[in-house]
């Protein structure tokens, strides 16, 4: 029987969590010279914020790095507990895209079995980055680290190319899961029902293209994320000049339309986009960073929203509080982080059961 079948649902983000995972950045390659102590910063930040409201499950490739990181906590006033290391060999630092994604069973509510791991392929986004063996290992790692149920989907699937409202609607975009850089055997058909399977999901809702500059090749946690089982935040430029106006103009089109199993439609809010091109280019020659502010967090009694751009940053701070009332909101200045092209969605998962 299939996850869906004996009852395993994905749920939405905002649903309490057992922690979050995160990588130490410890990768040069994506973030060369100083570059890579300016994003410890930025985790330093998060992880300031956010071992207060969850336990944090940090990845470390060795012990080295572990006495690293805690001479770092040290140095900024953080506790050696804020967070659980483990120390596992790991490539980089995409938690979202090679961690677990867990599903929940409502029949078997506490008991040791109401939470499972499923454990999709990782191929760094189409074999972009080797190796990525080590990351790909995690899930697997985690299963036998908290004895949880885990379930092998035979598909190459990223945490940031879905997004869910917990009640079996899921976006996606073509330009990911139908790339022949993933699954060039799977059918778009074949490809819903191992969404459907595996993460219980009712209906998909299919985007277009993602973002200029995202060498995920377009997830859809840079675009459009739920703010409630009926509410989507969706990102759009008035600019018709911007690289991403078009791209963005069609998604937006394309909700507007959307409906749920039910056949009612969703409400839409629309946030502008910051600045996303750069000075120079980055470390795989690409002059425009994933820079959106649809890449936050959502953790308990906190949503964590990258901020890059004052002339839009305090309204994507106003809009998501108006939607997250009971939770602080707090701004991550992650200009550094996303020039590695990611930001705050991208590199944590959350956990369950874990």
């Amino acid at each position: 029987m299939t996850p869906a079948e004996l009852g395993y649902r994905m749920p939405a983000e905002w649903d309490p969590h057992s922690g979050t995972l995160l990588s130490w950045p410890q990768n040069p390659d994506t973030w060369p010279g100083e570059r890579l102590q300016r994003v410890e910063n930025v985790y330093l930040q998060i992880i300031a914020e956010l071992h207060r409201c969850e336990p944090i499950h940090l990845l470390v490739t060795n012990e080295e790095l572990r006495e690293h990181v805690r001479k770092r906590f040290s140095e900024n006033g953080l506790p050696e507990d804020a967070v659980v290391f483990h120390v596992v060999p790991c490539n980089d630092v995409w938690a979202r895209d090679f961690g677990p994604i867990l599903v929940r069973n409502e029949s078997l509510k506490g008991t040791p079995s109401e939470f499972a791991i499923t454990n999709w392929g990782h191929n760094a986004w189409g074999g972009k980055y080797p190796p990525y063996h080590s990351d790909n290992a995690v899930p697997a790692y985690l299963s036998g680290y908290a004895r949880i149920k885990r379930f092998d989907p035979d598909m190459i699937l990223e945490g940031g190319s879905i997004e869910t409202n917990g009640n079996g609607i899921m976006l996606v975009t073509e330009s990911v899961l139908l790339n022949e850089n993933r699954n060039p055997h799977l059918s778009k058909a074949e490809i819903e029902q191992y969404l459907k399977d595996y993460l219980g999901q009712e209906k998909i809702i299919w985007l277009k293209d993602g973002l200029a500059g995202d060498d995920t090749d377009g997830h859809i946690d840079d675009l459009s994320r739920f703010l409630d089982e009926r509410t989507i935040m969706t990102m759009i430029t008035d600019d018709p000049d911007d690289v991403n106006y078009e791209a963005l103009q069609h998604n937006l089109e394309i909700l507007k339309k959307a409906t749920d199993a039910q056949g009612r439609p969703f409400e839409i809010v629309t946030l502008p986009m910051p600045t996303t091109r750069i000075e120079g280019t980055t470390v795989d020659g690409s002059e425009y960073v994933p820079a959106s502010y649809a890449n936050f967090y959502i953790a308990n009694g906190l949503v964590l929203v990258p901020v890059y751009d004052p002339r839009y940053d305090q309204q994507a701070l106003d809009l998501i509080q108006r939607y997250f009332k009971d939770r602080r909101v707090v701004g991550i200045d992650c200009r550094d982080l996303v020039w590695g092209q990611g930001s705050i969605h991208c590199i944590t998962q959350q956990l369950y059961g874990i």
